[in-house]
């Protein structure tokens, strides 16, 4: 939490102030998270200080908020080009992203619970984007993509997140972007360190290396080519539904149960099966084994009943057969 003022002081994130008359505060909230590495362990605990955005008002202190990050597809047919080509995959992350791009709006805050104003009464008057409201995600895509055009880099017009850039001398660079995280490749080791030097100049970033995990996905480079498994993301879902200690299954599906729209009682809380279809929905990226039930099951998010709940977790038990389960190179037999 220290860590977390600090910045914000440094970066001038704020500035004291009386609330004008008229104007209103925006709350502020403590989050705390446990970041862990690809094999489970634990990297760093971390603390983020987060306007409670959904207060705000459209019109008087956010207008835009749309912000494109990189589409799943966009994702694996890089992956698939830099291995074929043989190019390399680096990772790059920004430390306090939402804080590099000035507001457009006038927005203030309650005073955060560790700061002491220097009168009482005052408020936090916003002058950088900031962690939590609407606006923030669109002010730092705008930040990063007009340093990236300033840099004579040209955005796809299929992935607004895919930017590349051709030199003159042949090297060939594209960054991948999805919100504060980046995927860089080039087919030039010393243009790769060149653009981690511009980038580090203009924010502060992290060099997580080569690209080992990416938005769920667990990454393997051999001569070979790619191997993509979402082993940590099925486990962690196991262990959400509360099944991690179930018994396995060697079928994803009882061929002897038919599901139908009106078959029993409709369930009360909806969200809970739409949350994990949608989960399993992402995890078919490298489960093309649970692809046919899956797309079963989401045909009932609409009014889904107790029958089709019961059916999801025999997915699960399927995939607590083996967690990390996948096509053997599944980019490369994808796509060559």
């Amino acid at each position: 939490m220290d860590d977390e003022i600090n910045v914000l002081v440094q970066t001038r994130t704020w500035e004291f102030a009386d609330l004008p008359i008229g104007k209103y505060t925006v709350g502020c909230k403590w989050v705390y998270k446990t970041k862990h590495k690809v094999d489970g362990s634990i990297e760093r605990f971390k603390a983020r200080l987060a306007a409670k955005g959904f207060i705000q008002q459209e019109g008087i202190d956010f207008r835009e908020t749309c912000s494109p990050v990189a589409k799943i597809t966009t994702v694996r047919l890089l992956l698939a080009i830099a291995t074929t080509k043989n190019w390399l995959l680096e990772q790059l992350g920004v430390n306090n992203a939402f804080l590099h791009e000035y507001l457009n709006e006038e927005v203030y805050i309650e005073v955060p619970k560790g700061v002491d104003p220097p009168k009482p009464g005052q408020v936090c008057k916003l002058r950088k984007s900031f962690y939590g409201l609407r606006q923030a995600s669109r002010q730092w895509y705008e930040k990063l993509s007009t340093v990236l055009t300033s840099s004579s880099y040209t955005q796809s017009q299929s992935d607004f997140s895919l930017s590349t850039k051709q030199s003159v001398t042949g090297a060939f660079t594209t960054i991948l972007i999805y919100v504060d995280d980046m995927i860089l490749t080039r087919n030039d080791s010393q243009e790769i360190a060149l653009v981690k030097s511009q980038l580090y100049h203009l924010f502060k970033i992290k060099d997580l290396g080569q690209l080992k995990f990416f938005l769920g996905l667990e990454v393997a480079r051999s001569r070979k080519g790619i191997f993509l498994n979402q082993r940590k993301y099925t486990l962690e879902l196991l262990d959400a539904t509360g099944l991690l200690g179930c018994k396995p299954s060697n079928i994803s599906m009882d061929p002897q149960i038919k599901l139908h729209f009106k078959e029993s009682t409709l369930l009360e809380d909806i969200s809970m099966y739409r949350r994990l279809i949608g989960q399993l929905i992402y995890l078919t990226n490298t489960r093309p084994d649970i692809y046919f039930v899956v797309n079963h099951l989401s045909q009932f998010l609409s009014a889904p009943t107790i029958a089709h709940y019961q059916a999801a977790p025999r997915v699960l038990s399927y995939l607590k057969t083996n967690p990390g389960w996948n096509s053997s190179f599944l980019v490369i037999l994808l796509y060559n």
